[in-house]
């Protein structure tokens, strides 16, 4: 599988793994702390070939992903769902296989510049991705959109933002009530 956009990752493990599962150039950041001139050389490469951020499910990863998106409109995120990236306690892209990092490219989503209010909390609710017990079920669903989990506020935002259609997340929906 080629893909033209630049993937995004943290580091030169998570480098490693994507090369190994995709044809495509591969950047990393370096971690948390990358500076202007990163910033800057990514936005020259965005505009050439576009950018899909990939970085690691956890707190320094939307981070990175976050200060990316804010400088570099027009990205596409890929989500690694948290239960494929984890080995022996260590969370990070580079322990995903090649089929996961394959998947979550595959369901990158490009972040809509005007929000739109199609879901709603209630919505969520009423579907039970918000209210008690109702993390596993937000990450599976996370899982089948390729948003990524979130709590509910951030899970509402990614619907609404990137761009999920109503049919999308009704199959989505139907798909993890048959699991």
């Amino acid at each position: 599988m080629m893909i033209k956009e630049i993937i995004v990752v943290e580091g030169k493990d998570d480098i490693a793994a994507v090369k190994a599962a995709v044809d495509a150039q591969v950047f990393a950041t370096g971690g948390l702390w990358f500076g202007k001139k990163t910033l800057e050389r990514l936005k020259k490469m965005g505009e050439r070939n576009g950018i899909i951020l990939l970085t690691d499910p956890d707190y320094a990863g939307d981070k990175i992903r976050s200060r990316i998106a804010r400088a570099i409109p027009g990205c596409k995120h890929a989500f690694m769902p948290r239960e494929y990236a984890i080995r022996k306690g260590d969370i990070g892209v580079e322990n995903a296989s090649k089929e996961a990092i394959k998947e979550a490219l595959l369901k990158a989503h490009p972040m809509m510049m005007k929000k739109r209010e199609t879901f709603t909390l209630a919505m969520l609710y009423a579907h039970g991705l918000i209210g008690p017990n109702s993390n596993e079920r937000r990450e599976k669903m996370g899982k089948i959109l390729g948003i990524g989990y979130g709590n509910g506020k951030q899970f509402l935002e990614r619907l609404n933002h990137f761009g999920i259609g109503e049919k999308e997340y009704a199959q989505a929906l139907e798909e993890m009530n048959r699991e």
